[in-house]
């Protein structure tokens, strides 16, 4: 955690110094890669890899996803979101050893939050322990939905995701759409969401959020209730209250 601390204040720094960069790689379907996305990742590449002998796999550079043990990055989470200046992105750093991420960092530089949490251990903001989500109380339900727009469209298409938006809304959560799988994952740790859905099928955008979640005491599955695990399609996260109404509304669409 030490060594994933120092790198990511390291990276914040081109973070911020880059705000508002142009794409600078097309990956297709409307997705792209900023300057920033690239020199981020092949820093937390170079010096995670040489600090702490294992391996990275990350989205921008790729690498082996090895389940004995590796980093997962992703060097911006919301790089749409990133370069016009909108403040819901991330950086996301997970540390998986056999099959289940053991370690995570969310750093939203935008907002000053840090999240960090080791298997085990309590949710960190900024350096102190956050309570377990279930022992706080929230002034409305709030649920993230990701994008309704990005990976995965075949399994989880664009008319499902807004399907599923107007389901919630008829329910007491109230959807919010932040085109940041980090940020919305990250808010569950924090209590600000009761509930977050992710279609994403690439760990790099689940991995830290789910050890986030799971140690701040929320229940973790895939997208559909299965149990989670490092090849899943998508996450859904939330208190059981928030998380049980989610995947009912989820099945009913799907």
């Amino acid at each position: 955690m030490d060594a994933a601390r120092d790198v990511v204040a390291q990276a914040r720094e081109l973070f911020t110094a880059h705000l508002g960069a142009a794409p600078a790689l097309d990956k297709g379907k409307g997705d792209f890669a900023t300057e920033a996305d690239l020199a981020i990742e092949a820093l937390l590449r170079r010096r995670l890899e040489s600090e702490t002998g294992v391996p990275v796999f990350g989205e921008e550079q790729g690498g082996e996803l090895n389940e004995h043990a590796c980093w997962v990055v992703d060097p911006i989470d919301g790089t749409s979101n990133y370069s016009s200046g909108n403040p819901n992105c991330a950086i996301l750093v997970s540390l998986v050893v056999g099959g289940e991420p053991v370690l995570a960092l969310t750093d939203i530089p935008l907002m000053d939050m840090q999240l960090s949490a080791v298997a085990g251990g309590p949710v960190m903001l900024n350096g102190e322990a956050l309570p377990p989500v279930n022992s706080r109380t929230a002034s409305a339900w709030q649920v993230g939905v990701g994008s309704v727009g990005s990976d995965d469209r075949q399994r989880f298409p664009a008319r499902m995701r807004l399907g599923l938006v107007g389901a919630l809304a008829e329910t007491e959560l109230r959807p919010r759409i932040s085109g940041s799988v980090g940020v919305d994952l990250a808010f569950v740790a924090q209590g600000i969401y009761q509930a977050a859905v992710s279609f994403s099928p690439h760990i790099w955008d689940n991995a830290a959020g789910v050890c986030l979640a799971r140690c701040a005491g929320a229940r973790v599955t895939d997208a559909v209730g299965k149990p989670w695990h490092m090849r899943s399609v998508g996450a859904l996260l939330g208190t059981p209250e928030a998380h049980a109404r989610t995947l009912s509304t989820m099945k009913s669409i799907v």
